[in-house]
């Protein structure tokens, strides 16, 4: 197996956006015990003792996310490399995945988190909370906040484009007066508008929650928060060109929280 795995790395997995995280899972089973079986003698049981002995290592989100890319590894056996007849993956249970996140900030945290942070943007800190508000008013990851560059921008037309993004298309984000004045207020002192890395941001971002005292607040939640704040204005498929979603069922069931009363109000 750990000969397929490296195989997949080299010839399929290279050309993934998530490659990266693909090579070190690649990696890691490679070494599992599970990588020394030839493949051809693999069976349902043998990936089922693997789920089992990663689920004591890692949550059950971590585990599904590793059996889906073995799973392709098998695949690409099967169908291109003509090493296998079946994918014994098709025969285990994937692990149960937690319901999704439904943290959001309230405006009592976000007075801490911004004295926490203060309000001089030539301060890294207080850039990387900026950054937490400019996502919750436009629902951007943060690795595309992060890579947002000021010839993407366009303030005068109030949008901002993404030549790539995590499903491997680009979009154009719309902005709202707030975002616009958020982006106003950054210093120019590059082309990245916030001047941050991924790996800094997240650093400083768990610095400034730490200042705050507050628990369980993740950066990511505020692509929730934005999310909830344009499906107020938007409706269900203009929503998922703002933030990206090809997938509706994903959006409606993780993002999307309408509230009732707001629905009733339309029916007027």
């Amino acid at each position: 197996m750990s000969v397929a795995f490296e195989r997949y790395g080299r010839e399929v997995s290279v050309n993934n956006r998530g490659h990266r995280w693909e090579a070190l899972r690649l990696a890691k089973m490679g070494r599992d015990r599970i990588g020394a079986m030839m493949m051809r003698d693999l069976t349902s049981e043998d990936i089922a003792d693997w789920r089992d002995r990663r689920l004591r290592e890692v949550a059950p989100a971590s585990v599904a996310r590793e059996m889906g890319l073995m799973s392709s590894v098998l695949n690409v056996a099967r169908k291109e490399w003509g090493m296998i007849r079946q994918n014994p993956v098709d025969d285990v249970r994937s692990p149960r995945k937690p319901p999704p996140r439904t943290r959001t900030v309230t405006p009592a945290e976000l007075e801490r988190l911004q004295l926490a942070a203060g309000t001089d943007l030539t301060n890294a800190t207080a850039r990387a909370f900026h950054a937490f508000l400019f996502a919750c008013e436009t629902a951007m990851r943060a690795g595309e906040v992060t890579g947002l560059r000021w010839d993407r921008v366009f303030l005068d037309d109030r949008y901002l484009h993404l030549p790539m993004t995590k499903n491997g298309h680009p979009r154009d984000v719309p902005l709202s007066s707030e975002a616009v004045g958020l982006l106003e207020a950054l210093p120019k002192t590059g082309n990245l508008v916030f001047g941050l890395q991924a790996a800094s941001l997240d650093a400083l971002w768990r610095k400034v929650r730490a200042r705050a005292v507050i628990d369980d607040l993740r950066f990511h939640d505020s692509r929730r928060v934005g999310t909830v704040k344009l499906s107020k204005k938007l409706e269900p498929l203009e929503l998922a060109k703002v933030t990206g979603h090809r997938n509706l069922n994903m959006l409606l069931n993780t993002y999307y929280k309408a509230d009732v009363s707001d629905i009733a109000a339309k029916l007027n």
